[in-house]
């Protein structure tokens, strides 16, 4: 099957390695001219524009939009759709938000076109291991892409499915997503604990890999954590901080919306951002409202 790909960064050209692979042609553009290389070394097409891609692609087209979310997706649709057919499919692999999925979905299919919305799970491992694929979008353009998808996936019946309607996929992406920080914080608060810990003089890369076997909070992030103990035992050279793609907040302002309590993923969330703030005035106003209301000690910036 063809297949052409719009974003050949790290997982935008691992998706188009593994496709090739299979059997597939791909047909890949980027703005970086080192990754259409890679991209053409590697024996697919790379190309130096938009219509240079369609041209290489047999109707009815595909093609794979992996481009940051928002206004680029926007913006590379708008560039498309004059080059396109209809009965030719978008699809959206980034992690846009599910809302924008569904306005895309109305949009492009009032026009004759297809629009498929696919949360995307894998990142740099998605490779070896493949990616955990959940697809949003009428049935017809799903099933026909269904190669694609089985090609990608860890397996043609595991780690991908058809979830719902146009905006499920980036719907159901952005839960899991929200499940992850969660996660995330779990191990980060336990190994913390464990490493404060000095008099039992713990060794944390020995317990992330005795917990990988056996004991229920086993797990590929788990995996990846130990993996990166043993490269790092100590955390040296790390910054205290934390970024987000964006789709944890949305899981919290969708959990509010629907009277869902999510705690813990919006706890994660709020030590996500904390650990941006440099000096953190928030502390900085407790420790003075404490010794404000019982004359408990304040240190300043020069005490250790």
């Amino acid at each position: 099957m063809e297949l052409g790909i719009i974003g050949l960064g790290k997982m935008g050209g691992n998706m188009a390695e593994r496709l090739r692979k299979a059997g597939h042609k791909i047909v890949g553009f980027d703005f970086s001219a080192d990754a259409v290389k890679r991209l053409t070394d590697a024996g697919s097409v790379g190309v130096s524009s938009l219509e240079d891609l369609v041209k290489n692609l047999s109707a009815p087209r595909a093609v794979w939009i992996m481009v940051p979310s928002g206004d680029p997706v926007d913006q590379t649709i708008a560039k498309l759709e004059p080059l396109m057919q209809k009965g030719d499919t978008f699809i959206d692999g980034g992690n846009s938000n599910y809302k924008d999925s569904q306005r895309r979905y109305k949009e492009l299919t009032a026009k004759g076109f297809n629009f498929v919305d696919v949360g995307t799970s894998g990142g740099v491992w998605g490779l070896k291991e493949g990616y955990s694929m959940m697809v949003g979008g009428d049935k017809e353009p799903v099933e026909r892409l269904r190669p694609i998808f089985e090609a990608l996936a860890p397996a043609k019946d595991k780690g991908w499915g058809h979830v719902g309607p146009a905006g499920a996929g980036h719907f159901v992406k952005m839960v899991h997503n929200g499940i992850e920080y969660g996660m995330m914080q779990a191990y980060a608060e336990g190994f913390s604990i464990m490493g404060h810990k000095k008099e039992l003089n713990l060794d944390l890369t020995q317990i992330a890999e005795i917990w990988r076997y056996g004991s229920v909070v086993r797990s590929w992030l788990l995996d990846l954590t130990a993996d990166a103990l043993k490269k790092n035992p100590t955390l040296e050279g790390l910054e205290a901080y934390v970024a987000d793609s964006g789709e944890g907040r949305w899981t919290v302002f969708e959990a509010i919306d629907l009277n869902v309590s999510a705690p813990v993923i919006t706890e994660s969330l709020i030590r996500r951002i904390r650990s941006r703030e440099d000096n953190n005035f928030s502390d900085r106003m407790l420790a003075i409202m404490r010794n404000a209301f019982g004359g408990h000690a304040v240190k300043t910036e020069k005490q250790e």
